[in-house]
């Protein structure tokens, strides 16, 4: 399989030089289904898929052929069919109090629309800021109930943004974590991250020092480079089922990295001297990412750690019908700085989530509860 793969894709590349999309897709196709066929699904139990597909997949093709898109191959930033399309936004409950808003935001690398969630009571002092940016196929309606992050607002009253991919940028609606141009500070989709962060807190009130971000897959990735990119900006990072920042620079290496097949040190190249706090989680039956991308993140952020860390430990447990294994390295007062969840038989889905949202699945720990948790730990001197 791993030769009809490397075929496959040398043969797609070279046909979206020559401008012929559907042969590229028709080779892909052949070479990411199991048998060289597309061949029916059998019927999985309720957590163990983000939602069922028709056809089980390697890789999906909308991501693959996206992928090849943005790669800096000619012709296909100008052509192609229609992909799938984005997965239509679940309603939104709003209790009497909160503000659940659309914006937008313009900036010289261009503009992007957000949604901003207020709880109630937002404007009684300055306000915690989490930044949270969705996966592929997601738009910030389905990861704010897929995550359930508004109802973390709630309890614990701070502010929450929701960014959103244009299609324009990406067909499949994917943050743009592979691509050179989007892993700069002041470029591309940093720097608009980054601006509707700063034009968040500038038209709220919130606390500057607890502003962090967070994502899903390649919203996770992106959310690694916002952390290494502007690490003045965000005192702490979530990353679920990502990529380590710098981990792929053109579309063979976003292949391997995906597939957990790149060294450490290709992926810290271009990290930031600057120490993020960082939190993952992945889950151990990821398809899609491999989990040692998960392990990749947390080695990475280690070799930058201050020598006067306390201690390091490591747990097992269950939660919501899942085994997980948890492993902290916290300072000396105590305040972890670093968290790795691998959780067994999870997929490529939100852990402990609402399946009302699409890559959700309500089995396992909580994530979003443990991100807040583990960024609201470092409020208190």
């Amino acid at each position: 399989m791993k030769n009809l793969l490397t075929s496959a894709f040398n043969r797609a590349t070279q046909l979206t030089r020559e401008r012929n999309l559907a042969e590229a897709t028709r080779v892909l196709m052949g070479a990411l289904t199991a048998d060289g066929a597309a061949t029916p699904t059998p019927q999985p139990a309720a957590h163990a898929e983000p939602h069922p597909p028709t056809f089980r997949l390697r890789r999906p093709l909308g991501e693959t052929v996206e992928l090849l898109r943005h790669a800096g191959l000619p012709g296909l930033n100008q052509s192609g069919a229609p992909l799938v399309g984005l997965r239509q936004a679940p309603k939104i409950d709003v209790p009497p109090g909160a503000a659940y808003l659309s914006r937008s935001y313009v900036g010289p690398a261009g503009a992007r629309d957000y949604k901003v969630y207020a709880p109630n009571g937002v404007g009684d002092g300055e306000r915690p800021l989490i930044v949270m940016l969705h996966g592929c196929s997601q738009n910030p309606d389905d990861f704010a109930v897929g995550s359930r992050m508004n109802e973390l607002a709630e309890e614990h009253g701070f502010i929450v943004a929701y960014p959103a991919q244009s299609t324009t940028a990406n067909q499949m609606g994917c943050w743009n974590w592979f691509n050179p141009a989007d892993q700069t500070r002041e470029k591309g989709e940093p720097s608009l991250i980054a601006g509707m962060t700063r034009a968040i807190m500038a038209e709220w009130r919130v606390d500057e020092s607890r502003v962090y971000v967070a994502g899903l897959s390649a919203g996770g990735a992106m959310a690694a480079t916002m952390a290494a990119t502007y690490p003045e900006l965000y005192a702490a990072v979530g990353i679920h089922s990502g990529l380590a920042h710098g981990s792929a620079s053109d579309v063979a290496s976003a292949f391997a990295a995906m597939g957990g097949k790149f060294e450490l040190g290709a992926a810290r190249r271009s990290l930031s001297d600057d120490y993020v706090r960082t939190i993952v989680f992945h889950g151990e039956a990821d398809q899609k990412v491999h989990p040692t991308n998960g392990e990749t993140i947390i080695a990475g952020a280690r070799l930058d750690l201050a020598d006067a860390l306390a201690r390091e430990t490591r747990e097992t447990g269950s939660a919501g019908g899942r085994n997980y294994s948890r492993t902290v390295i916290a300072d000396a007062r105590g305040v972890p700085q670093l968290e790795h969840w691998a959780v067994e038989g999870l997929g490529h889905a939100w852990s402990g989530g609402n399946p009302d949202g699409s890559f959700a699945d309500r089995h396992g720990p909580e994530a979003s509860r443990e991100m807040v948790r583990f960024f609201l730990a470092d409020a208190t001197p």
